[in-house]
């Protein structure tokens, strides 16, 4: 791992892979053993989820669904304050066992404005599982039921994670360089 550009950026090296597939792995054995007999649906956050949603399936045993919902409120490598709900949520979630899978929490304002609105849909069960969270940056107070690290507050990019469209392809998580 060396460092990286992308666009006017520079990133160096923070999470390698090997670190973020044993996270994964061990979040996988304890919701297996949380939700067994339980078949709960999993809804990952687009796109910056999409591949800690993949990874963590893989490694699960138990019987479970899952199915994606698009939020978003990031421009470049600052939060714009707004969420924006670009795919909405299709699957009927009352009485069911319900994950959230989300990449990262920071300031908390995404998942503290989509969280009413599933409980209002009175699932038997709500609960979020994060990769990465970046607890100096959290201005919301979110439930965090499951997380894989907390980071620093810096910026970072791979593992699903972008800087304007690139760098989700990375297998391991950057960090920016401070210029």
């Amino acid at each position: 791992m060396s460092i990286i550009h992308l666009h006017n950026k520079s990133f160096e090296p923070y999470l390698p892979e090997a670190l973020i597939q044993e996270k994964v792995k061990e979040l996988a054995l304890e919701l297996d053993k949380d939700y067994a007999d339980k078949k709960p649906l999993f809804i990952a956050i687009l796109n910056g989820s999409f591949m800690f949603a993949a990874d963590l399936f893989k490694y699960l045993s138990i019987e479970a669904e899952i199915c994606f919902i698009k939020l978003a409120s990031y421009k470049g490598t600052k939060s714009t304050g707004q969420v924006i709900t670009a795919i909405g949520l299709d699957t009927d979630i009352s009485r069911r066992h319900v994950v959230i899978l989300e990449d990262i929490i920071d300031t908390g304002k995404t998942m503290s404005e989509f969280l009413p609105q599933l409980y209002n849909q009175q699932p038997a069960s709500l609960k979020v599982a994060i990769l990465l969270h970046k607890p100096e940056a959290t201005q919301f107070t979110v439930p965090i039921d499951y997380c894989c690290f907390s980071i620093p507050n810096k910026f970072v990019l791979g593992y699903g994670l972008d800087y304007d469209g690139y760098g989700r392809n990375i297998k391991e998580i950057y960090q920016l360089v401070e210029e």
